[in-house]
C-alpha cells in the first residue's frame, strides 16, 4: 500500500515539471524546447525579429510577399530546431518557386549561441544561394549578423 503511496506522488510532482507559460519571453518548455517569443502570430514575430533574413537580400528577389514569409519561417525552424546539415524545405517544387535551408553546427559567441546557414532559392531556372549567421537572443529570436 505504501509503495503505491509514493508512486502516485511521485508522478504527482513530476506532472508540474512539463508545464511551461508559453506566452513568457525566453521560458524553455520540457527537454529543453523553446517557446515562441512572443504572443504575434509566428510569420511576423519571425520576420521582424529575423530583419529579412537571406531573402530579404538578392537570394530572395522575385519572391512574393507570402513566398518570403514562408522562407523566413524556413531560416528560423533550420536555425531552432534542425540538426547539423539537415534541409529544412519551403514552396512548391511543382511551380518552381521553393527553397531549402541548412543549419551549421551551433557555436557560442560569448553568451550567445549562433549558426551559420545556408538558403537555397529557386524561382523558375534561376537559382540564389545566400550563406550567412544568425545568434540567437534571450527572447529565442534569430537576428541575423550584418
Amino acid at each position: 500500500m505504501k509503495r503505491s503511496a509514493v508512486i502516485v506522488a511521485v508522478a504527482l510532482s513530476l506532472g508540474g515539471c512539463a508545464t511551461t507559460n508559453p506566452g513568457a519571453s525566453g521560458v524553455t518548455g520540457f527537454a529543453g524546447q523553446p517557446t515562441r517569443p512572443s504572443a504575434q502570430p509566428a510569420g511576423q514575430a519571425i520576420i521582424k525579429a529575423m530583419a529579412g533574413g537571406l531573402v530579404g537580400g538578392n537570394a530572395g528577389a522575385g519572391l512574393s510577399s507570402s513566398e518570403k514569409v514562408q522562407a523566413l519561417e524556413a531560416e528560423y525552424r533550420a536555425l531552432e530546431y534542425s540538426p547539423v546539415g539537415q534541409k529544412v524545405t519551403w514552396g512548391d517544387r511543382a511551380s518552381g518557386r521553393f527553397g531549402e535551408v541548412v543549419a551549421a553546427q551551433p557555436y557560442r559567441v560569448g553568451s550567445q549561441d549562433c549558426r551559420q546557414y545556408t538558403h537555397t532559392v529557386s524561382v523558375g531556372t534561376a537559382q540564389n544561394v545566400a550563406r550567412g549567421t544568425a545568434c540567437r537572443n534571450p527572447d529565442g529570436s534569430w537576428t541575423p549578423l550584418t
